[in-house]
């Protein structure tokens, strides 16, 4: 049996749309290969050859990129060139780091590995945050970085760091290239590795001589492939253990944030009604308005989805890893884990399951809801009880009139104003707890927060990635005043895109977390403090538009008015 496959590309809410800025040129001897001064196709003893810059942008095409973020250098300009009249749109950044940053979120969004460019030296070693973002949170990224000469030098080593090396323990695959016939292997096995399970980023460098040699190589087409599916006797195990169980419950991650393992969890949760509760980067897997919905495990040990957790006998842990924040803590010998997951588990001091799942995910799902049948032993009610007071808890200050506003009262206008597609973005600080836990998503990928390397400054250049994505969908970026100024300047590329974005930014003139930390800590005030500009002025300085709410009251009504205004 094997029932639901993966499709190639098989993550939730891949893009529906035409690139908007896509051209092509028309006309005698136009193609997408065509230059005024270059013709990059010559025959040389009947044998086709093209300058491998072009080659390297037409493997690029053929795995359907369709943008590239970043920033080029001179060692980037043949590169540059090909790309100029190629399908492919570059989206010229402000810094490498946040064009990572728009890469690897592209790919979160598509299943398809997001695509960002840098020259050697200091652009690509801007690349190292972005790079661990992505590898970490298991999002499908390739970088492109350039190099001076390799055959022969004449500057020494200005500007050189082994780049190939710094990325090694960063991706899961990182080359340069020292031969322009190698361009079609490499480019393929680095889409390869940056989409399979587990996603993460690759990295190939090229340096200037290699692009301007020329080859007789060819593209390599993706292959058709499908996921291995779980070993007949582990669905069983598992199967097992689910039937005998008393109080069991769904935990849903990361991994499970795929179209067809979505669709198998929510005809899981109909047909035997266990509760579920979700890691905060496996939030809109399932739609949290769902009577059966948990909680989310933003918060500590005893947080009302944790009494539930250590209430259960028997966890269907789906999609997890030990990357991201552990989502409860496991006790010897007290209830039975099953690992359901496209790899095996890492054991750690707080994970250590009973029963591996390995395989495709949604067939596993799919097996389970073939193969168990709803038990009358099974006992939720105390589930129920924990349900009952976690939504009191939850609904508790979402119309308080303090000023600076209430947390809960923030996050609870946001949801009012946001279409239930609409996307948010968030930066990391402590308002990533408060969406976390109060705001309910009700579809996959309509909160992007980052919960595995867990860095400042992606919160910007994540929406305007997802903007690019779903140019049709309400995008804002939630951000902090820390993390906000570490890629600020991206508000000009927003700007310059002609897109409608929306920013939320959060002050309190510190790094908030650490400061709070610090006091739960008993640890004296210091370090934290910091200045700011005046941010309506400092928006209206780009060309977008700056608003200061006066009163809780306010903040709602202007939300609202900010997502229907054209424009930043």
């Amino acid at each position: 049996m094997t029932g639901p496959g993966p499709a190639a590309h098989n993550r939730t809410s891949a893009p529906q749309f035409r690139n908007p800025w896509r051209t092509r040129i028309t006309g005698p001897g136009s193609g997408r290969n065509h230059r005024k001064n270059h013709p990059p196709l010559c025959i040389e003893n009947g044998v086709l050859r093209m300058k491998a810059s072009d080659l390297f942008i037409k493997a690029l095409e053929s795995e359907g990129v369709e943008f590239v973020f970043g920033i080029p250098g001179e060692e980037n300009l043949d590169l540059l060139e090909s790309l100029r009249t190629s399908s492919i749109k570059l989206i010229l950044t402000r810094h490498e780091q946040a064009a990572g940053f728009m890469a690897a979120t592209y790919g979160r969004l598509t299943g398809k590995a997001g695509v960002c460019l840098a020259t050697l030296g200091p652009g690509a070693t801007n690349f190292v945050t972005s790079a661990a973002y992505a590898q970490l949170g298991g999002m499908p990224m390739f970088m492109i970085t350039g190099q001076k000469p390799v055959k022969a030098s004449k500057q020494g080593h200005f500007q050189i760091v082994d780049v190939v090396d710094m990325m090694k323990p960063l991706t899961k695959y990182t080359r340069q290239l020292v031969s322009a016939d190698n361009i079609p292997a490499r480019v393929r096995e680095s889409f390869r590795r940056a989409e399979e399970e587990r996603p993460g980023a690759t990295h190939l460098e090229l340096p200037e001589d290699i692009a301007k040699d020329e080859t007789d190589a060819i593209v390599l087409h993706a292959s058709f492939h499908r996921r291995p599916i779980a070993d007949e006797k582990a669905i069983l195990r598992a199967v097992e253990a689910i039937r005998e169980s008393q109080r069991p419950i769904l935990m849903v991650g990361a991994g499970a944030n795929r179209k067809t393992s979505s669709k198998m969890l929510r005809q899981f949760v109909e047909k035997f009604g266990i509760p579920f509760f979700t890691t905060q980067m496996g939030k809109g897997v399932l739609d949290e308005t769902h009577p059966l919905w948990l909680g989310n495990a933003a918060l500590s040990d005893g947080d009302f989805v944790h009494r539930a957790i250590e209430h259960a006998d028997c966890i269907i842990n789906v999609g997890h890893d030990v990357i991201e924040k552990p989502p409860f803590f496991m006790r010897r010998g007290k209830r039975t884990v099953i690992h359901v997951n496209y790899l095996s588990a890492e054991v750690d001091t707080v994970y250590f399951p009973q029963i591996e799942v390995v395989g495709d995910i949604a067939n596993t799902i799919w097996r389970f809801n073939e193969m168990l049948e709803k038990q009358a032993h099974w006992d939720f009610s105390y589930d129920d009880n924990v349900r009952e007071h976690l939504n009191r808890h939850l609904a508790k200050g979402t119309d308080d009139a303090r000023f600076p506003i209430y947390p809960v009262r923030m996050v609870a206008d946001v949801r009012k104003a946001m279409p239930d597609d609409g996307i948010l973005c968030l930066d990391n600080g402590m308002y990533k707890l408060w969406f976390a836990r109060y705001y309910r998503c009700t579809q996959p990928n309509t909160i992007l927060l980052d919960n595995a390397l867990a860095t400042m400054g992606a919160g910007l250049p994540s929406a305007i990635a997802a903007k690019i994505v779903h140019p049709g969908r309400k995008v804002v970026a939630v951000v902090g005043d820390g993390g906000f100024m570490m890629n600020s300047q991206e508000i000009e590329t927003a700007v310059r895109l002609g897109l409608d974005l929306v920013i939320l930014l959060l002050q309190d003139d510190a790094y908030g977390m650490i400061k709070w930390k610090q006091a739960n800590m008993n640890f004296q005030n210091f370090g934290m403090d910091m200045g700011n500009p005046d941010f309506v002025k400092y928006a209206e300085s780009y060309g977008a538009h700056g608003h200061r709410p006066a009163s809780a009251a306010e903040f709602g009504p202007l939300l609202a008015k900010c997502l229907e205004t054209p424009g930043v």
